[in-house]
C-alpha cells in the first residue's frame, strides 16, 4: 500500500474551511500537529480560531474527510482538538493575512 505523503495530506486540509471565515485551515495556522504512523493512519493535532467555536465539530469531520478522500491509502485519521497554545492571528501565513486585509 502506498505512504501517504505530507504534502498531500496538507493538500487535503487545504481544501477544509471554517464556514466563517474564507480562508483554509492550514493557512489560518489551524494545524499544530501532523504525523503520518507506520500504519498509514494520520495523526492531526489542530485547534480552531476560538474555543467556543459553533462549528467545531463540523470541521473536525470535514478533516476526517478530506483526508480519506484525498489520501485513500490512510487507514485512519485521528484529530485532537487542543486550546492550548491559543490560537492567534499572528500563526496565519501571510497570504491568509493578505486575504483577510490585515497586510
Amino acid at each position: 500500500m502506498e505512504r501517504p505523503s505530507e504534502e498531500k495530506i496538507l493538500q487535503a486540509l487545504r481544501m477544509c474551511y471554517d464556514p466563517e471565515i474564507p480562508v483554509n485551515i492550514v493557512d489560518l495556522g489551524l494545524i499544530y500537529d501532523l504525523q503520518i504512523r507506520d500504519d498509514n493512519s494520520v495523526y492531526i493535532k489542530m485547534t480552531l480560531t476560538a474555543p467556543g467555536c459553533p462549528v467545531g465539530f463540523f470541521i473536525v469531520e470535514q478533516v476526517k474527510e478530506a483526508v480519506k478522500t484525498m489520501c485513500p491509502s490512510v487507514t485512519r485519521v485521528d484529530v485532537d482538538l487542543v486550546f492550548d497554545p491559543p490560537w492567534t492571528p499572528d500563526r496565519m501565513t501571510d497570504d491568509a493575512k493578505e486575504m483577510l486585509g490585515m497586510l
